[in-house]
């Protein structure tokens, strides 16, 4: 059974054929799946990132992940609470609203 295409191939397959390349095989291939950190640790690092650099398109997804990688919905606020103080306020904001969004979304 082959699965079907990957959001990113989903998402820019027919523009930008290469750029999905390295996100599947790179980004999510190797660099997601080293040992070092396990996937629910990368997900709250990179959900943090997102939301303090204020990359609302990148973190909707990633939300969305770091759920499924078992980072839960009180975990997610505390950590986007705590980037309010160190990235800015409508970083934080920000974020928490996609959050509270997918969460109502998925209940």
């Amino acid at each position: 059974m082959t699965k079907g295409p990957s959001p990113a191939q989903r998402l820019l397959g027919d523009l930008a054929p290469k750029m999905v390349e390295l996100t599947d095989e790179v980004l999510f291939g190797d660099v997601w799946r080293r040992a070092g950190l396990s996937p629910r640790d990368r997900s709250l690092i990179t959900v943090s990132v997102l939301a303090a650099t204020y990359r609302p398109e990148q973190l909707n997804s990633h939300l969305r992940l770091a759920m499924q990688n078992g980072v839960t919905k009180d975990e997610l606020v505390e950590a986007l609470t705590h980037v309010a103080f160190y990235a800015g306020w409508p970083s934080g904001m920000g974020a928490l609203t996609q959050l509270k969004a997918i969460v109502e979304e998925t209940q």
